[in-house]
């Protein structure tokens, strides 16, 4: 307690945030960023949990540019549309029709009313022509012949509600499928609506089953849900997936569905799911307050998005669909072409045909598979603040920076993850802006709150390793200055010795000016390699360089980077000596040495000098390393346990030595290539080395010879072979030794 009292100013700094979040997650002051921030949250979950895939029961024929370039500009006379209803029952034996349009006016596009007013004023005395319209009208008469094609058979028509204002109406709406009465007195705040634009009667009454299809666009303009009831005058009508889908699982009748949880108040009113009752059967659908859903989409929109089938309407009309091709499939007849406005924007796109809203409903009721954001959201909010949010304002004060990022992550984490369960395992759409905005807001004033003090031990730490490791590694270390010190520790290291060919040779003939300049650009260039590699500089010893990996940030991959560094640093030496070439001054060599282990690595020195260095048995080899590349003529000399930890290479074994200093032998390698850049030739080259090794150490002289012929055939110049050449030549004149284990010996350093 006394702990809490000492910071209770950063306690009441990091309380600020919930206060402000619980105010919106309660509704007294909603703060709209947070509410466009649970949008974006949710799309962005939505997009990340989507199936993707194709879903062959339901099909789009799809009233596009094609089809109005082929058929003519939208409306189509109704002829049509009897034509197209009659191919996909007759010919390709659907299951289910629906319309995504309205049909609110009657077709006069054939001229039967002009033929009947000419029969009736300016051809009244001719009785055939009258006689001649009688007979013409069941053929011109498009809205009885579409009735015709619509009756008997399972179509669902579409309409909208409208609410303008003047209360207007157009056709005849279907029956209600609920009533205020079902509500049993309850207050349910569905959408209402004032007016509607619905049906004509001959096509009503030839298809009485129908649904609106209202989109309802959130305040970004974003259509997330659909409502799946819509009141009008104290009656509810259902949508166009809900009576599709109700069509499709036998008609049931519609009733509604109240949360029977006994944890909520009496008072409770809300209408949480709208039940299809068959039988003492129901099926429930999860609604929200307003009597809506959210839609599962599938995927992207369109014929291209790969949710749905898309079939051009023209391609039905003129008959270029094989025969059941569309048998038993579920069929929505939309629009997508730009100039009949059917289009939306959802969360997977900004372009998105109204018509695939109703497709995917369906189908993610079909899967069972919906989300909803429930009534008691709010209170999940609310209780998800007060945890976190006491969790923060006590815990922070309290740690120290890396802990509290710890915690912070972590609150962070247990929010954002019990939020994604709840919508992957139970379909539930919790808030998620609130709580995440809180912690990040109450750990960024906490941690603000405590600047001075963490700059002042960031400044000491920058100012302790600045003199010995990189000033990007010092960058690194300073978010984390806790877990940095100069104390010795025993680490896994890799260390690197570099020494430069011939530099005494050129001492002696060049002017100390010049011999300092050309030292001074070359060391330049190799310690922007090891330092771009994330090496530390150890020291420059007068013409070597020594490096280490790992220290004092811990580096999971040190040896794969040391000899990616060694192998630029070989690469820039080559192109430094065309540079030296062009300009007459000598050519350089490098020797590299690579050694992998456990080092001591710390500050080490005296009262008077001291240096962030590395010392141990594995120090030394890699020194050791160094000092054979001149005898094997290669630049690069690295140990087994380097090459053992930097499998991305191709490698080819050098020897198996005993240094000084050393009893026990080590297999010594040379890096030829990144792993899969190896080109043919040198791959066949090095499966031939593999061969002579094992022929080498097993004192076959005989074999060795002949595959060392077939080396220097493939690399005449390569100086290691012709080294093997002289030992097999000198080894050949010695008994067999049953002891030799195929080392090579070294006495000096």
């Amino acid at each position: 307690m006394k702990t809490i009292a000492k910071h209770w100013q950063r306690i009441a700094v990091t309380l600020i945030p919930l206060v402000f979040a619980l105010l919106h997650a309660i509704g007294l002051a909603p703060i709209g960023v947070l509410q466009r921030l649970d949008d974006i949250v949710y799309d962005a979950r939505l997009r990340a949990t989507m199936p993707g895939t194709l879903d062959e029961r339901i099909v789009i024929v799809d009233i596009d540019e094609k089809s109005l370039a082929e058929v003519g500009r939208f409306p189509w006379g109704r002829n049509k549309l009897a034509h197209l209803t009659d191919v996909l029952f007759d010919q390709q034996k659907i299951a289910l029709l629906g319309f995504d349009i309205v049909f609110a006016e009657p077709d006069d596009s054939s001229g039967l009313s002009r033929l009947g007013e000419l029969a009736r004023k300016e051809f009244k005395d001719q009785a055939g022509f009258a006689e001649r319209v009688r007979q013409l009208q069941p053929e011109l008469d498009y809205d009885a012949v579409f009735a015709k094609a619509l009756e008997t058979r399972p179509v669902v028509l579409g309409y909208y509600f409208t609410s303008d204002g003047d209360g207007r109406t157009a056709g005849n709406l279907p029956a209600p499928v609920m009533s205020k009465e079902d509500l049993k007195g309850r207050s349910v705040s569905a959408f209402a609506w004032t007016g509607y634009g619905a049906n004509i009667g001959v096509l009503a009454n030839a298809a009485p089953l129908a649904g609106h299809f209202n989109p309802i666009a959130d305040g970004d303009g974003v259509v997330r849900s659909l409502p799946l009831l819509a009141e009008y005058k104290g009656q509810y009508y259902e949508s166009l997936a809900l009576a599709m889908f109700r069509r499709l699982v036998g008609s049931p009748t519609v009733g509604a569905g109240f949360s029977d949880e006994q944890w909520l108040s009496r008072n409770y009113q809300g209408l949480d799911r709208i039940l299809l009752k068959e039988g003492k059967s129901a099926l429930a659908i999860p609604v929200d307050k307003h009597i809506a859903t959210l839609v599962p989409y599938r995927g992207p929109g369109g014929a291209k998005g790969g949710s749905f089938r898309y079939i051009s309407a023209a391609d039905v009309l003129a008959g270029r669909l094989p025969p059941a091709s569309l048998k038993d499939k579920i069929v929505l007849v939309g629009t997508t072409a730009p100039g009949l406005l059917d289009l939306r924007v959802t969360p997977v796109g900004e372009v998105y045909p109204g018509v695939e809203s109703h497709a995917s409903l369906i189908s993610g009721w079909l899967d069972a598979k919906v989300t909803l954001k429930p009534d008691y959201a709010m209170g999940y909010d609310v209780f998800i603040l007060l945890f976190a949010g006491l969790l923060l304002a006590v815990g922070l004060p309290l740690l120290s920076a890396p802990r509290a990022v710890i915690l912070s992550v972590g609150v962070l984490v247990f929010v954002t993850g019990l939020n994604m369960w709840l919508y992957i395992s139970y379909g539930l759409v919790m808030p998620l802006a609130a709580a995440g905005v809180m912690t990040l807001t109450a750990f960024a004033l906490n941690m603000s709150y405590g600047y001075f003090v963490e700059t002042r031990s960031k400044r000491e730490l920058a100012n302790l390793f600045g003199t010995y490791v990189p000033p990007e590694l010092v960058d690194e270390m300073v978010k984390d200055p806790d877990s940095y010190s100069m104390k010795a520790t025993s680490r896994e290291l890799t260390v690197m010795f570099c020494d430069m060919r011939g530099f005494t040779k050129m001492s002696e003939h060049m002017e100390p000016t010049k011999l300092q300049e050309l030292l001074t650009g070359v060391f330049s260039n190799l310690t922007s390699l090891i330092r771009a590699n994330r090496g530390t500089i150890d020291k420059y010893m007068g013409d070597c360089v020594m490096a280490f990996w790992g220290a004092p940030v811990e580096t999971a991959d040190h040896a794969h980077l040391a000899v990616k560094s060694a192998m630029e640093m070989a690469h820039a030496v080559r192109d430094i000596n065309l540079d030296h070439r062009a300009r007459g001054l000598p050519d350089i060599g490098i020797g590299i040495g690579l050694n992998t282990g456990t080092m001591c690595v710390g500050d080490m020195g005296s009262n008077i000098r001291r240096a962030y260095t590395v010392i141990g048995d594995a120090v030394n080899l890699g020194s050791r390393l160094e000092g054979l590349c001149k005898v094997y003529g290669v630049d690069i000399v690295v140990s087994e346990t380097t090459r053992k930890m930097a499998p991305e290479f191709a490698w080819q074994e050098l020897d198996r030595v005993r240094v000084k200093g050393k009893e026990q032998a080590v297999a010594i390698f040379w890096p030829m290539a990144p792993a899969g850049q190896l080109g043919e030739a040198s791959s066949t080259e090095l499966k031939t080395w593999v061969s002579f090794v094992k022929a080498y150490r097993a004192q076959n002289w005989d074999q060795a010879d002949v595959l060392l012929i077939n080396l220097m055939r493939m690399n005449a110049k390569k100086f290691l072979y012709q080294l093997y050449a002289e030992r097999v030549a000198s080894m050949r004149l010695l008994p067999f030794d049953p002891e030799w284990d195929g080392a090579t010996n070294f006495v000096t350093k």
